[in-house]
């Protein structure tokens, strides 16, 4: 499998604070892929390098073979990790918006998934509770038809019940042969699904692995997270 995305060198700073620093990796195409790390750990600097919204890094960064910019927004799909919604749109104004925007966009099939999804159509953004917002967020995103879809967070604002619903849904609405990158803190949920994992923390890469290589060694990959991460939370 070639690799879809490339990093060598990644080095993001905010001033005198350093939050990649030197980082390289490579992910394959069409894997699920975990992003792991504690908060404050540089995974969404890292996001928001690949989607193109940051670009005052040092470093190579190569999206499908491209620079982050024009070309590769248009094979990405990006979720954030906060609301981005206007408070005036309703649900169907948001998916209107997001189909007038991108050519690769499924009408139809975004319009069913709000009746699956349980969202009212006319109801405004403002008045969305968060868990509500962030599944018309998902609908957003996973009705493109691109070729790597980037979520951050993607379960934070649902309750435990619906969160087997929505990693269900991403993972039935995400096109056969696409790069699935997911940032989160609910590992216990996710590592069913994933291929590969990526773990960064202070800054630096600490480990990628494939999730058949880590099962072997007799662990999962929530207990490897803690063995990685231990020395972070000792007082």
């Amino acid at each position: 499998m070639s690799e879809i995305i490339q990093i060598k060198n990644l080095t993001k700073s905010y001033g005198t604070n350093r939050v990649l620093n030197n980082v390289s990796f490579g992910l394959e195409e069409g894997n699920i892929i975990g992003l792991l790390g504690p908060n404050g750990s540089g995974k969404t600097s890292l996001i928001k390098i690949l989607t193109g919204l940051i670009n005052d890094y040092k470093g190579e960064v190569l999206v499908d073979g491209n620079r982050p910019g024009a070309k590769s927004k248009s094979i990405v799909a990006y979720l954030p990790e906060k609301t981005y919604l206007a408070n005036w749109m309703t649900a169907d104004d948001a998916i209107k918006y997001i189909a007038d925007f991108y050519d690769d966009f499924d009408l139809d099939k975004a319009m069913k998934m709000l009746d699956t999804f349980q969202l009212p159509h006319k109801q405004k953004a403002k008045t969305m509770s968060k868990g509500q917002q962030e599944k018309l967020q998902l609908i957003l995103v996973m009705c493109r038809n691109a070729k790597i879809y980037i979520l951050d967070e993607p379960m934070g604002g649902v309750d435990p019940a619906a969160r087997d619903f929505i990693l269900s849904s991403i993972i039935k609405n995400r096109p056969e042969g696409s790069t699935l990158m997911m940032s989160t803190h609910l590992i216990h949920d996710i590592e069913g699904v994933l291929d590969s994992i990526i773990m960064i923390g202070r800054g630096k890469l600490l480990m990628q692995d494939s999730v058949a290589n880590i099962k072997a060694s007799g662990r999962t990959v929530n207990e490897l997270f803690k063995e990685v991460f231990a020395g972070d939370w000792q007082i």
